[in-house]
């Protein structure tokens, strides 16, 4: 007789198999979520360009964008900063409206897979408010960006809807796109170079 329970796991490349509704530590591998972010396209694949805008790119810009915001700042902060967006390496990238549409429940999903993420690599389950805050502030740096450099928005219907972020925090940061498996590679290097002086 056929099993009838709908199926909560995904198995990953590296033979991991991850429960989506209850993920441990344990089914965590770096290789996996740089592979996956370096596949999932951002904006849905509305963008210009020959490649993708993958998570695992706008990640490194967020990391950047961290880093430069917070002079002196923690390696580890640096780290949560390059896997802040890594549970879409399992769940995807879904744009804003759509997760307000789902509501609570995909928050929920995302929030077990990043707690599992942040103790596979030492750090805390939940980050510090004020970590939060500084990630979010350079992911706004990233979005805005994004959104007039490739995303097709005009700077003038960016403002309406993106925080606009202090030109300074913006000046050298560069949109990046490439193969996936130039991404990947990129991904996996800096997170070994942050890793490494952890």
């Amino acid at each position: 007789m056929p099993r009838t329970e709908n199926r909560a796991w995904q198995r990953m490349l590296s033979g991991r198999r991850l429960d989506l509704l209850d993920p441990t530590p344990f089914d965590i591998e770096i290789e996996d979520i740089a592979h996956g972010l370096a596949f999932v396209a951002r904006w849905n694949g509305q963008t210009r360009g020959d490649w993708p805008y993958s998570v695992a790119e706008h990640s490194l810009l967020v990391e950047q964008a961290f880093t430069r915001m917070s002079p002196g700042i923690d390696v580890q902060w640096q780290l949560a900063a390059l896997l802040h967006d890594a549970p879409e390496y399992v769940l995807g990238d879904m744009i804003s409206p759509v997760k307000g549409a789902l509501g609570r429940e995909y928050g929920e999903m995302d929030e077990r897979v990043a707690e599992a993420v942040h103790r596979r690599f030492g750090l805390p389950a939940k980050l510090p408010a004020k970590i939060k805050r500084q990630i979010k502030r350079a992911d706004q740096v990233s979005a805005w960006l994004e959104a007039i450099e490739i995303a097709g928005f005009s700077e003038k219907e960016a403002r309406g809807i993106f925080k606009r972020p202090n030109p300074e925090h913006c000046e050298g940061l560069t949109i990046m796109l490439r193969p996936p498996a130039e991404a990947r590679a990129a991904y996996l290097a800096r997170f070994n170079e942050l890793i490494s002086d952890f």
